[in-house]
């Protein structure tokens, strides 16, 4: 998807939500550059494909690389927390074979894709990101659990 399209999705949004919260809501142009260089390296999946997969009894690992305080109001069913900010550092001591089926989501998939990018630069070999994210799995109406 190209930079200026991603940044007119993140507006559109903003915008539907709360006009005023425009400018918390949007992306910033560089961010999304990178994320949109990120997602060229980087398998994708979806909320429906995910759900499924795990429907059908797929062996997956589910890694929630959302802030902690986003984990805490809730989060995918049987997923693990590894933060975009501790995930390189953990992700070895805590899913050390490298060629684990690991889904990464985040919010909406900017932030699960940055991560999915660095543990294959890191030698992870079997690594998604879930575009829609959490977002996208709670608008589909489909179970979280919290704590």
């Amino acid at each position: 998807m190209k930079l200026g399209r991603l940044l007119f999705l993140a507006m559109r949004y903003a915008t539907e939500k709360n006009p005023r919260e425009e400018l918390v809501m949007a992306h910033a142009p560089k961010f999304l550059a990178i994320v949109n260089d990120a997602k060229k390296r980087v398998k994708e999946t979806n909320v429906q494909d995910v759900k499924r997969r795990l429907d059908a009894g797929e062996s997956m690992i589910l890694v929630d690389v959302r802030e902690e305080s986003e984990w805490a109001n809730g989060h995918l069913p049987g997923a693990i927390h590894l933060g975009k900010g501790i995930i390189e550092r953990d992700i070895e001591a805590r899913i050390p074979d490298t060629s684990a089926k690991l889904v990464l989501y985040c919010g909406g998939g900017f932030r699960s894709a940055l991560s999915a990018d660095n543990l294959q630069k890191m030698g992870y070999t079997n690594v998604e990101s879930m575009d829609g994210g959490w977002k996208g799995w709670v608008a589909a109406g489909l179970p979280v659990q919290k704590g």
